[in-house]
């Protein structure tokens, strides 16, 4: 018989991503109401003797809707200029939701090579820590304006996923909450297959676990899935716990946090010695 899934083991630092998908509506409006639950929720938590660090996305999708722009423009610098916009936009309604909640944040952005240098990356963990000892909650984002894929140098981690899960292993945070779009990690695309199944609890990423998740050949997959098992990889190497579940409602990270089995529990095998892999 099946054991019970595990709970989570006490986190005390928690690294929470939210999706574009989650902040902005289908018409390119911004989800107020997601934002200002996220920032009582996170808010909450925090004062509640936990340290939290925020990973967001929306720089682009705030910016299209600021300059009233129906597509997105293919040239770098176009979207480049859009995500400074953006970003802009994203951290002041972030700022007078927190500050509705007494709450102080941060704002963190990131490329690909200042985690891989060794002093640059140093020095942005050293940031990390004194604004959680300040009891501020960190804001990471890519910075989109200097982060681009023709660049000879490595500087863009590919999806806010990969980013959650690469600052979640580097401040040695125990817990990552991924919110989406998605209630759970599915052992198939629910959207086309019937038989689709979710996974409770998953305690190695391996490849037949990529295969089952839609693989390199469908949208389902490469738009989200993948990126997601990749950050749960990274997450558990590091020794880490980390949670997928569906990001309407915010506050589905208290009932997270109380232990309940929502979404999809990514844990160590260490961690639940004896259990049954994807139970």
């Amino acid at each position: 018989m099946m054991r019970q899934r595990p709970q989570l083991i006490d986190p005390q630092r928690i690294v929470v991503k939210i999706g574009t998908s989650s902040l902005i509506y289908s018409d390119g409006q911004l989800n107020l109401k997601t934002m200002d639950e996220l920032a009582f929720v996170l808010s909450a938590i925090r004062k509640h003797g936990r340290q939290v660090i925020l990973v967001s996305s929306g720089a682009i999708g705030v910016g299209l809707n600021q300059l009233h722009l129906d597509q997105r423009p293919t040239d770098i610098a176009s979207q480049q200029a859009i995500a400074a916009i953006g970003q802009n936009e994203l951290m002041a309604i972030f700022n007078q939701r927190f500050a509705s909640y007494g709450q102080q944040i941060g704002q963190v952005l990131l490329t690909h090579d200042v985690m891989d240098y060794p002093v640059s990356k140093q020095n942005v963990l050293n940031t990390f820590e004194r604004l959680l000892t300040m009891d501020a909650i960190p804001i990471v984002n890519e910075n989109d304006t200097v982060a681009v894929d023709e660049l000879d140098h490595r500087t863009t981690f590919g999806d806010n996923d990969q980013l959650s899960a690469l600052v979640a292993a580097s401040v040695k945070a125990d817990l990552l909450v991924v919110l989406s779009d998605i209630d759970c990690l599915y052992n198939a695309d629910p959207r086309t297959n019937p038989q689709a199944t979710p996974l409770s609890l998953v305690t190695s990423v391996t490849d037949e676990l990529f295969a089952e998740a839609g693989g390199s050949g469908t949208r389902f997959g490469t738009g989200g899935m993948i990126t997601k098992l990749k950050a749960a990889k990274r997450m558990m190497t590091a020794g880490g716990q980390m949670v997928l579940a569906n990001g309407h409602d915010p506050k589905i990270i208290f009932d997270i946090l109380a232990g309940q089995s929502i979404g999809t529990l990514f844990t160590p095998d260490e961690h639940v010695e004896g259990l049954k892999k994807h139970g």
